[in-house]
């Protein structure tokens, strides 16, 4: 589906996937979704808010999995 999204967890990311690698990632989601590159004025806010809603899952979930044969970090 999104070609241009990269896998964000370990080890197909060397380090910790950053919050740029996370928004960039929500954005190619949704703009792949809405079919919008780029959204008109009156749909900016709600494509705005689907990309940080998208990021923020995005946190949750790289957080919460566990990576087997992972070096543990923190």
């Amino acid at each position: 589906m999104c070609r241009s999204i990269k896998t964000l967890r370990p080890p197909a990311l060397p380090e910790e996937a950053t919050e740029e690698d996370m928004r960039a990632a929500a954005l190619q989601y949704v703009r792949k979704v809405s079919g919008f590159r780029a959204p008109a004025a009156h749909n900016r806010e709600a494509f705005d808010r689907a990309v940080d809603e998208i990021t923020e899952a995005t946190h949750r979930l790289l957080d919460s999995l566990e990576v087997r044969g992972a070096a543990k970090t923190g």
